[in-house]
């Protein structure tokens, strides 16, 4: 329960239609993709930095936690109110403040979605490149909290890549400028990267000036099927050791493409056991030259068949619609976006099948290939203590392979609260001291999104 002194002064500075408490209304803001519910006491809607100034000094005052967030769309329980307090809002922030094409550049509020930047770099002949799955609906707060990804990255890199500077409110209620508004620029430390993926931990996000990228004059597809997974590996290695890298390079399982073909039957040939969805973007000049290498670096035994293709637009909205999909095997699944060099995919595939093997467990993955960014599905029945103990132990082991395969354990959905328990598995215990000392230096009271990132004490 928030105390009622706090109350009071919200509400003597921020509208009733701002500032919710009715547990009714709440209610949406207790959950995100994790679907793990933690309702808030409050849930806050600021439009200025001066207002989220204002509210993070009356929670530093009264000792109420305040977890910043978008649209919910994390699968990490980042934005989650463990610990209840306030929910802070960002998505009536709203304004594109400014579009720049001569310098590249957007500037922009945490609320406005990924796709309304699309659309408004479009017309210019530009994009943002960082695109999740979720870019119709996530924000660029949010992109920004997790340094989000997508099929792109493997090209292009993450949203850390295309971010030049921020404005953002520290736990202690500063107003802080980062980074600048050119391309080149080495003045003091580089916060903007730190508050990239800091998940609301350090500070609130209240401006991105995010750095545009040229649309390319033309793009082309690829689609390889193989008899089998080693066969498919063995190929993505050879791709990501062309000169011209693909735009996108797409894995799928044999359990990834069965859900896609309960769904369309026609789509995949019935001997495909594993396949890639390629994208190439360029230069009329350099688009042709790169697909037939990129064919060629498939052509091993276990290729069925790799062509280009006009049109994947329905097969790349299969891919996109298959983590929803995966709730027809079972009605949970544990969700992981681990990453490990492209070079020891053969084995960390392998090993996974192993182990699902091992500890009979349903299994299917998918992801970004092309960076080695696996999306690892466990996918389980949570009414049964003994498989859900079995998949415990499969994960554990899981990660203990990543990380022995010099990997990292997210890619691009963040630790928030999901996998809290195992950074330690990763970052050893002088680094993670020196984590702990910079979230202390930037929010001393411990009220931004408190509990996530580190293994509970």
């Amino acid at each position: 329960m928030l105390p009622a002194k706090l109350v009071a002064e919200l509400h003597d500075s921020i509208p009733p239609d701002r500032f919710y408490t009715d547990p009714v209304d709440c209610y949406a803001y207790s959950y995100d993709n994790s679907r793990k519910i933690f309702p808030p006491d409050g849930v806050l809607f600021p439009l200025t930095s001066d207002e989220i100034q204002h509210i993070v000094k009356l929670c530093n005052q009264y000792q109420t936690p305040l977890i910043p967030r978008g649209r919910g769309t994390g699968t990490a329980g980042g934005s989650l109110p463990e610990k209840g307090g306030i929910a802070l809002s960002m998505e009536r922030m709203l304004n594109i403040v400014s579009v720049d094409p001569s310098n590249r550049v957007i500037v922009t509020e945490p609320g406005v979605l990924n796709q309304s930047i699309q659309d408004t770099a479009k017309p210019h002949g530009f994009f943002w490149p960082p695109d999740p799955s979720s870019a119709a609906f996530s924000t660029v707060g949010g992109n920004i909290a997790t340094s989000a990804g997508g099929p792109h990255a493997v090209k292009y890199g993450t949203t850390r890549e295309h971010v030049l500077g921020l404005k953002a409110v520290t736990g202690t209620g500063k107003l802080i400028t980062t980074g600048c508004y050119t391309t080149k620029g080495v003045v003091g430390y580089d916060l903007t990267r730190l508050l990239i993926g800091s998940e609301g931990t350090l500070a609130v996000i209240t401006e991105a000036t995010l750095k545009l990228t040229a649309l390319p004059s033309i793009v082309a597809g690829i689609t390889a099927h193989f008899r089998d997974l080693s066969s498919c590996a063995a190929a993505i290695v050879n791709i990501m050791s062309l000169q011209q890298l693909p735009s996108a390079l797409e894995f799928l399982d044999i359990g990834s493409l069965n859900l896609i073909r309960n769904r369309y039957p026609e789509m995949l040939p019935a001997d495909t056991h594993a396949m890639l969805m390629i994208k190439v973007d360029g230069s009329r000049s350099d688009v042709p030259d790169a697909i037939a290498a990129i064919i060629e670096a498939c052509q091993n035994n276990g290729l069925i068949s790799a062509t280009q293709v006009t049109d994947t637009g329905n097969l790349w909205k299969a891919r996109k619609a298959l983590s929803p999909l995966l709730r027809e095997i079972a009605p949970k699944k544990i969700n992981e976006d681990v990453v490990v060099p492209v070079s020891t995919l053969p084995e960390f595939l392998n090993g996974i099948a192993q182990l699902s093997t091992q500890y009979q467990l349903n299994n299917v993955n998918f992801g970004h290939a092309g960076n080695g960014n696996i999306h690892v599905n466990l996918l389980i029945n949570p009414d049964n203590s003994e498989e859900v103990a079995r998949a415990e132990r499969c994960l554990d082991e899981i990660f203990n392979l990543v990380i022995k395969l010099r990997g990292t354990l997210s890619g691009e959905h963040g630790v928030g609260s999901e996998k809290r328990a195992f950074i330690t598995k990763e970052i050893d215990a002088t680094t993670l001291d020196v984590m702990k000392e910079i979230k202390k230096l930037f929010d001393p009271c411990n009220i931004l999104n408190p509990g996530k990132l580190f293994p509970k004490d």
